[in-house]
């Protein structure tokens, strides 16, 4: 599917969703698909005649649901290809499945059926983690357009779909990118390869500086009409990729980079991004 997917669930954070997966599928002039989940056993025929009333009932609820999501889209957007659907499972395995082919798969940052409190619910942390194309949470859209998309860059080879991802965001919005590379202290790449105790920040710079162009050099030939502000930053990565998202529009990080555990579906920078960022995150898994 050459197309952009959508979760909602009714909440107001789900609904914001739509408003952002809307105005992507009109910059990128691809269909988009909103999927409500709801349990699989609604789908089943009851025995008792009460509880075939309820399931009726909630089905019904449902399907006004999808049909709000997809009227809003198309107001929104007037001329988009917008469906609905209301489908049986479980509402992240089923969403990651759907969206398989997709250009992106699109949640809020917490459901209706969240914690009062949470800042990051159990739907939109399990897409992010496991969804095999681009995945997008959606918090508080930024007030104001900043004309920007930031990249949290760190040299490894599983985020080099995310500097991708983020060259065609910023081509398509027609915004700057803003790349950030941060190093808290010298990381070893490989056996053998261990970095002194003592060292000097600006040579280490240097270093880094080189390592934030050649991530970037082939992408910028890709998309020549992309602005790139480069910036590498001495110091622990959240916090950098924090700050830059405070005036930009999109934030795209990789699933996990160098500093991870393999077998991590999901590392504690991208993590601490869908917690902490100040506008939506990409989160953006190796091919």
């Amino acid at each position: 599917m050459n197309g952009i997917v959508v979760g909602v669930d009714g909440s107001k954070q789900s609904l914001r969703a739509v408003d952002w997966a809307a105005d992507e599928a009109v910059r990128r002039n691809a269909p988009l698909r909103i999927l409500y989940v709801v349990t699989p056993w609604l789908f089943d025929v009851p025995v008792d005649p009460r509880a075939g009333a309820m399931r009726a009932w909630l089905l019904y609820g449902g399907e006004d649901i999808v049909g709000y999501a997809v009227d809003r889209a198309g107001e929104r957007a007037p001329g988009l290809d917008v469906t609905g659907e209301q489908i049986g499972g479980q509402a992240a395995e089923l969403l990651v499945d759907r969206a398989q082919d997709a250009l992106m798969l699109v949640v809020g940052s917490r459901g209706r059926g969240g914690v009062g409190g949470l800042v990051l619910g159990s739907v939109a942390f399990q897409v992010a983690s496991h969804a095999r194309c681009p995945a997008v949470v959606v918090r508080d859209a930024p007030s104001e357009e900043y004309g920007e998309v930031a990249l949290g860059v760190d040299g490894s080879p599983a985020s080099t779909e995310a500097v991708g991802f983020a060259f065609g965001e910023a081509s398509v919005r027609r915004a700057r990118l803003h790349a950030v590379l941060a190093w808290p202290h010298p990381i070893s790449t490989g056996p053998g390869d261990m970095q002194p105790l003592v060292y000097d920040p600006e040579v280490v710079t240097k270093g880094e500086e080189r390592v934030l162009s050649e991530c970037l050099s082939g992408w910028r030939a890709k998309f020549p009409d992309v602005e790139v502000v480069p910036e590498v930053v001495h110091g622990r990565a959240a916090p950098a990729l924090v700050r830059a998202s405070e005036q930009a529009d999109l934030l795209v990080v990789g699933s996990r980079g160098r500093g991870g555990f393999t077998g991590l579906l999901l590392g504690s920078v991208g993590h601490a991004m869908l917690h902490r960022s100040r506008c939506p995150v990409a989160v953006v898994a190796p091919a």
